[in-house]
């Protein structure tokens, strides 16, 4: 069986429902021979929604798939009925997913708690039937709206993984063999650097407590300046709350110290809060032939910078149990992870501010409208009625668009371009 990819970056557009279309209807009665209009609205559009999934590590699933829409609207229906709205898109992303907006580069939601959701793209409203254009002079209206669009958006996902704690080191310093043996992960292992190219996720049981352990790639000299795997393993360190820095004893000729610098140095240029992090020293591979004496050599002059160095065997399992129960214990005196009673449970992104109402004289006979309300309005109307034509001129009146053409020099017959449509200007 194949090993799942571990992908944490991706990049998708994501499209809201169309609302549904109102209805022209009039009223079938016996005996009534001109019954009133009676055609409902259409219904919404469905949501495009992002939910925290804790059951995924990776964003494997968007490598193939880069476009998801919610469902439109329903047109409404005769004796005033309301169509039903669209479904909405849900989208499974792992805990610690980033939402940015594409095109601008905004943070619009970090989504950190199991069931977290973010209401990305809203669905399009629903047109009103023709029920709802029927007044005292207007008694049997054959226009109905037009269902708006939904919001589409472009956006980008980065995931930091929310691990307890971190499993750093230098490449092969024996990370992999280590989760493998106190959790239930299998990581790819052997004997080259850089097998581990991606972060692998691991529950460790310490008793009757357990946490979660990243066994993270290896960090090279240079890697906070993108050498190596540089920022792509760096991202993942940064929610972690203690760090294992494993070391290499079975490694001839390596300096121990000189190694746990270099990933250290890494750390501090890359964000200066993170060598403040607990930091626990395992010294690896004590199993191997003189690999103890230069472990207990290495970890005196440790414990000489104040640091806490316990020397492990990861093939052997031999001083795992208490490295795992004092990180723990180190767990214990920080903030506890992150719950649906930290943060709110439903996000929102919110909607494009009210762009208000200008015109621009573009060529001798030619105008360019803008604004929300007025290419609102446009949007719902079926241009195919002349019924609805009439209607729009009056909304067009009273949102006092006719006058501003006018004051800008617009004559009958000239073009006006209101959002993605083109009229001919009648005063």
């Amino acid at each position: 069986m194949g090993r799942t990819t571990f992908v944490d970056e991706a990049e998708l557009e994501i499209i809201a429902g169309k609302g549904g279309d109102g209805c022209v209807s009039f009223r079938r009665e016996k005996y009534v021979p001109k019954g009133g209009p009676d055609g409902g609205r259409g219904g919404d559009g469905g949501s495009v929604y992002f939910v925290a999934d804790p059951h995924l590590h990776t964003l494997l699933d968007f490598q193939y798939r880069h476009r998801f829409q919610a469902g439109a609207g329903v047109k409404g229906g005769t004796a005033d009925r309301t169509g039903a709205r669209g479904e909405d898109c849900s989208i499974p992303v792992p805990l610690g997913t980033q939402v940015y907006d594409a095109d601008t580069g905004e943070l619009l939601a970090d989504l950190v708690a199991p069931g977290q959701r973010l209401l990305a793209a809203r669905g399009g409203t629903g047109g009103k039937g023709n029920i709802s254009f029927a007044t005292a002079t207007r008694q049997a209206p054959r226009y109905a709206e037009l269902g708006l669009p939904g919001e589409r958006r472009r956006v980008r996902l980065v995931l930091k993984l929310l691990a307890d704690v971190g499993l750093i080191g230098l490449p092969n310093a024996g990370k992999s063999t280590l989760i493998s043996r106190v959790s239930a992960a299998r990581p790819k292992i052997a004997a080259y650097p850089f097998t581990t190219l991606e972060p692998n996720l691991g529950s460790v049981k310490a008793g009757e407590r357990s946490f979660v352990l990243a066994d993270l790639p290896g960090l090279i000299e240079g890697a906070h300046e993108g050498v190596g795997l540089g920022h792509q393993f760096l991202r993942h360190i940064e929610r972690t709350r203690v760090l294992i820095h494993l070391l290499d004893a079975g490694a001839p000729g390596r300096d121990l110290l000189e190694d746990l610098d270099v990933v250290n140095r890494e750390l501090k240029f890359y964000r200066d809060d993170l060598i403040e992090l607990p930091q626990l020293v395992a010294v690896n591979k004590i199993d191997l032939t003189g690999a103890r004496e230069k472990a207990e050599e290495a970890a005196e002059a440790l414990r000489g910078r104040g640091l806490e160095v316990h020397l492990v065997s990861a093939a052997t399992g031999e001083g795992l149990e208490g490295l795992m129960r004092r990180c723990l214990q180190l767990l214990d005196q920080f903030l506890l992870p992150i719950t649906a009673e930290d943060v709110p449970m439903l996000l929102e992104v919110p909607p494009p501010p009210e762009v208000p109402l200008s015109v621009e004289k573009i060529a001798e006979d030619e105008f360019v409208v803008r604004g929300t309300r007025v290419e609102r309005e446009v949007a719902k109307t079926n241009l195919g009625s002349r019924e609805a034509l009439l209607w729009l001129h009056e909304r067009l009146t009273q949102l006092r668009v006719i006058a501003a053409l006018e004051a800008a020099g617009a004559r009958e017959g000239d073009t006006v371009h209101i959002g993605d449509t083109e009229l001919e200007y009648v005063p």
